[in-house]
């Protein structure tokens, strides 16, 4: 049994704006996987049949599907829920397909495939076998490139990299096809609702005591398109009118230091830092 399985969705390449930078981002978190402390575990990246994946290191395969592409990828093409429920249904059946070839793993972690994960999350995992698993309140915010890192307390509302979940708790399927739509979308399309449905199961998840992920931001292939960390959080007409908060904000900025690069970044000739 693998203690800790890393799944990395990725899109259909026909929805990739640059393929060859989303191929350059995906390089570098599986670099950031890669990194763990302790060695009980494995990556697995889902995409689509005839899709150019980067070359992958030991301990990552790759698991093809034949899924159409998602035609409302790109906000603004229907309204915000058609945009989200779409999403959820395109990212949830490939995190599916992950997980039944790994259904002997003990957690499951999925992983947004241009983010990067703390090296301490296998170990970690390895000395709390027996919990239900972790929720990444605590992470960081950097921007593509930058040099500072945001600390951000409620991070598992605002990244997908963000669950770290044991795997007999998701009640997987037998098969691909006993899964019914609606529990894809709950279970595995979407980062906001599995740790409330647990919760009310009787199976809360805990908070992982330390940062655990980076959310990288204002690059080109973003799905969410989230601005730069320095936009949303100071150079604001909103963040400017309210000084405390500003104040606040600058007191969770980092210098991005040779102790998180080798705790978030791994060691890849594409380090992007």
């Amino acid at each position: 049994m693998t203690l800790v399985t890393f799944i990395i969705p990725v899109r259909h390449q026909d929805n990739a704006r640059d393929w060859n930078r989303l191929k350059a981002n995906l390089t570098q978190t599986v670099a950031s996987i890669s990194n763990q402390t302790n060695g009980d575990w494995r990556g697995i990246i889902v995409a689509n049949e005839g899709a150019d994946l980067p070359d992958l290191p030991e301990k990552f395969s790759a698991v093809r599907v034949t899924f159409p592409p998602n035609n409302l990828h790109e906000l603004g093409k229907g309204s915000k829920e058609d945009f989200l429920d779409a999403f959820r249904a395109d990212k949830g059946r490939r995190v599916l397909s992950g997980m039944l070839t790994a259904r002997d793993s003990r957690f499951f972690m999925i992983v947004d495939d241009d983010d990067f994960v703390s090296a301490r999350i296998v170990q970690y995992a390895s000395e709390n076998r027996d919990a239900n698993g972790w929720t990444v309140d605590h992470g960081y915010i950097w921007d593509d490139g930058g040099r500072l890192l945001f600390g951000y307390d409620d991070f598992s509302h605002l990244c997908g990299t963000s669950l770290i979940i044991r795997s007999d708790l998701y009640e997987l399927p037998k098969q691909f096809e006993d899964a019914s739509l609606e529990w894809i979308k709950s279970m595995l399309g979407s980062h906001i609702r599995i740790a409330n449905i647990l919760a009310q199961r009787g199976a809360p998840l805990a908070k992982l005591p330390f940062r655990g992920a980076v959310y990288r931001v204002a690059h080109g292939g973003s799905h969410s398109r989230a601005p730069s960390l320095l936009r949303q959080y100071f150079l604001n007409r909103k963040a400017l009118s309210k000084p405390r908060r500003w104040l606040s904000n600058l007191i969770k900025l980092r210098v991005l230091g040779k102790g998180h690069r080798h705790e978030f970044f791994g060691k890849t000739r594409s380090n992007p830092v």
